[in-house]
Order: structure tokens, then sequence, then C-alpha cells
């Protein structure tokens, strides 16, 4: 379902957008879904970036964010729950993909429904997938400018020599997301 309410005055549509922060495993979550779906996800939601997100969504999406108002963000919430309690594939949500274009979007796309829970891919491996097989280091861009981290699983993209490679939430938040999917012993805490 698209909930649009009419162009903004730069000529955007202006879409409803509601935000929260959840509590996680890997540390508190801010999350933004539009009707279209999920938008945003940011990890390590500190109380600077619960200030500063919902100002930069609107200048992004063309509206003013509210906090959890009708319900967009049950669904993920619910979901993303299930997920941290070791549920396969329940992160399969709606998603907005206004946030990302061109190249990165395609990856992205390709990251979502091409590497299911508890597998992983090289990024050179992912390039090829995307018909671009020179471009490992352009796919690593666009992990790194994955807005819907977690949801598009950007954990699971490795070097290939099985080396962790980089991730926007650190690399021990990766460890763990990989753990909790059976693909690395799980750390000892």
């Amino acid at each position: 379902m698209d909930i649009e309410t009419g162009p903004t005055d730069d000529g955007r549509a202006a879409t409803v957008v509601e935000w929260t922060v959840v509590e996680s495993a890997i540390g508190p979550l801010f999350l933004a879904a539009t009707g279209r779906g999920l938008v945003r996800v940011e990890f390590h939601a500190d109380a600077e970036r619960r200030e500063r997100m919902p100002a930069r969504l609107a200048g992004q999406l063309g509206a003013e964010p509210v906090e959890r108002a009708s319900g967009l963000l049950a669904e993920p919430v619910r979901r993303l729950d299930r997920y941290f309690a070791g549920e396969p594939d329940a992160l399969d949500l709606p998603l907005d993909w206004s946030l990302t274009t061109g190249f990165n979007r395609q990856v992205l796309r390709e990251l979502a429904s091409g590497v299911p829970y508890g597998t992983v891919v090289g990024y050179g491996e992912l390039a090829r997938r995307v018909g671009q097989p020179g471009a490992a280091q352009a796919v690593g861009a666009a992990m790194g400018s994955n807005p819907l981290p977690l949801v598009v699983p950007c954990h699971r993209v490795v070097e290939s020599d099985g080396g962790l490679g980089g991730f926007g939430g650190g690399l021990e938040t990766k460890r763990r997301l990989l753990a909790l999917e059976g693909v690395l012993p799980a750390p000892l805490f």
C-alpha cells in the first residue's frame, strides 16, 4: 500500500514517515517506515542519532517523520523480534527503496533476494550476479550506503578469502549477526 499525500513545494511527493527505536540483541535500532515499507534502519541508535535521524529523513523523503503513530512499524518490530529469536527468514518485509538508486539499488536488491539467512556471499560474487564482475569495490561501497542494514543483509557479504570485510554497524555487530545465523561460532561474552 502506498500512502502519498500529494506533491511538496519542491515537487516531491509527501509520504507518511514513521519512526521508532527498538532494543535488540545488538543494541538499539532506529527504524523508519513509509506506506511502501521499511525505509531506514540504523544501528547503535543512541540519543544523538535519535535526535538527528527524523530531520535527516525529512530532508531525504520530503515529509516530517512522526514517532510511531499509525502502526506502520508494528510488523517490522515483530519480525525483528523473531529474527533475534533465531527464526530464519523472519525479515521478509515490504521495503521502500527510495533512499537508494542506480547500481547501489541493483546490488542491494540482489542481496535482499539472493543471499538467504545462514549464508554468505563474496563482494566479487555479488558483483558478478549483477553483471559487473569487476566491481567488487563498488559492491563494498553499496554495502556502506545501505539504508536498510540487517533487513537487506549486508552483514552476509564477506571477503573472498573468508575475512569479514567491513561493516557500518561495526565488526563486532557483524560477527554477532553471523553467529546468530549459524555462519560463525557464537562469540563468548
